[in-house]
């Protein structure tokens, strides 16, 4: 296993290191690792995503799900988070999506605009903030822009900052993918390189090799590729996505190897709460099963 830093290791102010410490040692596990559910796909993906458990379609549901399911903290928008999240204040933490976009327009130029600031988290009881990043988008100079905004805010109110990570755009597309181990390695990077407390990125695929730069057309086992993700993020926590449905066993495989990476978490919403209830508590009991067997120094 790789070590993780420790939040000690991470040159946190205050407010943040306080915020930190108690998304992963005061929920979950209690064990430094984190298990998050992000509900942000009703914006991101539209109504579509809950077709499979309409269940889901209610916020409610979700925040009630991420209670039982002994999560680290929910991460959904502003409008959900003022409507609802009074429910469950103090019982799970909020991370609130700072910025979101629908998936109506293409990906070429692709841009994440703000939609809330880090004030409102404050002001909701958050403990971490989230900005979604697309990296290599050919809009990265006005991305940056409003990163640097919520960067210096967050900086301010001593509030965590995690950053999605995402490759995305016309350059992305073609030079292997938003899923191939060069653009997540890269996300990674970047992410530390620009300030994040925390990073979410995918699970990178080293098989997506077509357009790549020449050193990562080599062959590299997942394994190889997720441990060069992590630890390109240097002392920036690292969260690795769920991604799209998938197969129980090959999800429970990518986070035990994401762990063994060095990961600090996981960040799973589809493949939980695409199911019915019983069953999503079923899955978060063996992903709490992975995540017991990697506790933070």
């Amino acid at each position: 296993m790789t070590d993780r830093p420790s939040l000690a290791e991470l040159g946190l102010g205050t407010g943040k290191k306080a915020r930190l410490h108690r998304i992963l040692f005061q929920h979950g596990l209690g064990n430094g690792t984190a298990l998050f559910l992000p509900y942000d796909q009703g914006l991101e993906h539209g109504p579509r995503d809950f077709f499979a458990n309409p269940a889901a379609a209610d916020p409610r549901y979700i925040l009630r799900l991420a209670t039982e399911g002994g999560f680290n903290g929910i991460a959904i928008q502003i409008g959900l988070a003022e409507k609802f999240y009074w429910d469950y204040a103090g019982e799970v933490p909020l991370i609130l999506k700072l910025n979101g976009k629908t998936d109506i327009p293409p990906d070429d130029r692709a841009l994440s605009p703000l939609n809330a600031t880090v004030a409102d988290a404050v002001r909701l009881g958050a403990d971490a903030v989230g900005y979604t990043l697309y990296v290599g988008t050919p809009a990265q100079e006005q991305d940056f822009a409003q990163y640097l905004a919520v960067r210096r805010d967050a900086q301010r109110f001593g509030m965590p900052l995690i950053v999605w990570a995402y490759p995305r755009g016309s350059a992305v597309e073609a030079k292997g993918g938003k899923s191939s181990f060069y653009a997540v390695h890269y996300a990674a990077r970047t992410a530390s390189e620009l300030g994040a407390d925390v990073v979410k990125v995918n699970f990178p695929n080293p098989d997506k090799r077509v357009g790549v730069p020449a050193l990562y057309t080599a062959e590299f086992t997942s394994q190889q590729a997720v441990d060069a993700v992590v630890a390109a993020a240097n002392r920036t926590l690292v969260l690795i996505s769920g991604g799209e449905k998938a197969g129980d066993e090959a999800m429970l495989d990518k986070a035990a190897q994401s762990l063994a990476a060095g990961a600090t978490g996981l960040i799973f919403g589809r493949n939980v709460w695409q199911r019915d209830h019983d069953a999503s508590l079923r899955f978060v009991a063996e992903l709490r099963d992975v995540l017991a067997k990697y506790p933070s120094k």
